[in-house]
């Protein structure tokens, strides 16, 4: 009788169980302390906001910041954001080429046909032939779009 092999294509089962991995249980670790510093720490500012002075310092703590800092706080960090998506989209508009600028038709990633090849675009014209993905250069848009003679006579 034949015998054979645990790696061909026959075998009925493997010999050994493939092995086990071995994740780390740290993410889970670090997201529960997350979540209860968290949720601790929430507590701890609504009790400031809203316990009147008797039961704080009845609690033993002898100094904390002014009450005004409980409304304080919320309405900064919202305007930190609000001021960070303005930042975000200023940089993006100030880097935006301006409609007469070059850069802001050709791109340096655009993927252009070799010049030393007679019209690539016309390769869809073989019946057997899938044509090359290619830039359409602005020009031969524009004479698409609005013909080869258009000029404005004044």
């Amino acid at each position: 009788m034949q015998r054979r092999e645990p790696t061909s294509p026959v075998a009925p089962i493997a010999p050994n169980e493939p092995p086990r991995e071995h994740r780390s249980r740290a993410p889970e670790f670090y997201g529960f302390v997350a979540w209860t510093s968290t949720s601790v720490a929430f507590v701890l500012y609504v009790l400031w906001a809203l316990l009147p002075d008797e039961y704080i310092v009845w609690l033993g703590v002898e100094w904390y910041p002014s009450r005004e800092w409980s409304l304080l706080l919320p309405a900064y960090s919202i305007i930190l954001v609000l001021l960070t998506y303005f930042v975000y989209f200023s940089l993006a508009i100030a880097h935006t080429p301006s409609f007469n600028d070059v850069s802001a038709l050709v791109d340096s990633k655009g993927h252009l046909p070799a010049w030393d090849v007679s019209n690539p675009y016309l390769k869809h014209a073989d019946s057997d032939a899938v044509p090359e993905l290619y830039d359409i250069p602005i020009g031969i848009v524009n004479r698409v779009l609005y013909g080869p003679g258009l000029h404005c006579d004044t």
